[in-house]
């Protein structure tokens, strides 16, 4: 039975429990949530947890042995630093790891010393289309050289305190909204990045907001180019004023032998319901050899749509996290790829701020081996 202590009961936090709900073996003990309105919300989710005012007292309960962290971006690093000096339990992390491309020696020193698993939380990798498409990949394209991620989706929601208003706090939105699709990028690719391009900027959203005198400056569109070890090319398009799009990400996948796409809808509780059913998640197959796309529809079961924004990814994630904490499997996203992931994500805020490319073997806050 795992006996979670949950780190941050927002908007992400929430989707946690009512998945966490949903699993077998699995309970919450305790919860440490600051703001009083989501504090109340995570109280109603699981109410046999025990509210506690810190890190510190969510460790402090016996029967606590794994832990999320579903806390503000920037709070992340400091809280598992917390946890490994005082009980250091296995731990799912929700993205990014770190925001701050200076603090990489205190990533470097926590993954050397941190005894128990640390799953990075990616539900990206986990969305059954996506799955689909990375499980097929490198047989429907003979070993993909290109690859396309278009992401055209609504604004960034309301958090708590605005805290994701303003890059101090998120890393920029290349670190905190794309760590996902970088994720995915190494994931095809196999090997590792070594270049970065990225423009990008603000052209649309929260242009008129102000937060105790300061304004907004998260962005809402970017193109990043990444070269890999491979000579994989990979592109994103990134647009947060789109939420009138059929489907919120595009993925697509080219080698020697065909394509093979996916299609994901957003969340359902934002389709337009004058337009009835929302879409069903799709991969297309375009084999060069004999010509032809072959379709087929991936859904998703309705009660994990029901649990959250994520396509179901979230509950097959904490599947998997499961195993990592009872010891059965390793964690499937570890360290090494939270922190790539958030990486080129600093790679690309640096190249859209610069005009410059990037070369990943040059900085200093790129995993080592």
């Amino acid at each position: 039975m795992l006996r979670y202590g949950i780190i941050g009961c927002g908007m992400m936090g929430q989707e946690h429990l009512r998945n966490i709900a949903l699993l077998e073996d699995a309970t919450v003990a305790a919860i440490f949530e600051p703001d009083p309105a989501m504090r109340a919300a995570a109280a109603s989710l699981a109410p046999g947890a025990r509210m506690v005012g810190s890190v510190a007292e969510v460790l402090a309960v016996a029967e606590v042995n794994c832990l999320l962290i579903a806390s503000p971006n920037h709070l992340h690093l400091s809280q598992l630093e917390e946890i490994a000096r005082i009980r250091p339990l296995p731990v799912l992390c929700e993205k990014p790891l770190f925001t701050d491309p200076a603090d990489a020696p205190r990533l470097a020193a926590l993954r050397a010393s941190y005894p128990a698993p640390i799953w990075v939380a990616m539900e990206y990798r986990y969305m059954p289309p996506v799955a689909h498409l990375l499980r097929e990949a490198h047989t429907a394209t003979g070993g993909a050289k290109m690859l396309t991620i278009r992401e055209h989706r609504f604004p960034f929601l309301q958090k708590v305190g605005d805290w994701n208003r303003f890059n101090r706090n998120t890393g920029g939105t290349l670190v905190e909204k794309c760590c996902h699709f970088f994720d995915l990028m190494r994931l095809v690719a196999g090997c590792n990045p070594v270049r970065v391009m990225a423009s990008g900027g603000q052209a649309v959203n929260h242009l008129d907001e102000v937060y105790d005198g300061q304004p907004s400056d998260i962005w809402d569109h970017a193109y990043v180019i990444v070269d890999f070890e491979s000579g994989l090319r990979a592109m994103l398009e990134l647009c947060m004023f789109a939420e009138g799009s059929r489907y919120q990400e595009e993925i697509s996948a080219v080698g020697p032998l065909g394509k093979i796409e996916c299609l994901v809808p957003g969340p359902g509780r934002f389709w337009p319901p004058h337009l009835g059913p929302a879409p069903t998640p799709k991969v297309i197959l375009s084999p060069r050899n004999p010509a032809g796309p072959v379709e087929l529809e991936i859904p998703v079961d309705p009660m994990l749509l029901a649990a959250g924004d994520h396509n179901g990814s979230t509950f097959y994630q904490h599947q998997g996290f499961q195993q990592a904490a009872l010891g059965i499997h390793h964690p499937e996203v570890s360290l090494n790829d939270g922190w790539w992931a958030a990486a080129i994500g600093m790679a690309a805020q640096q190249s859209a701020l610069t005009g410059q490319a990037v070369d990943l073997r040059d900085v200093t806050y790129a995993p080592s081996p």
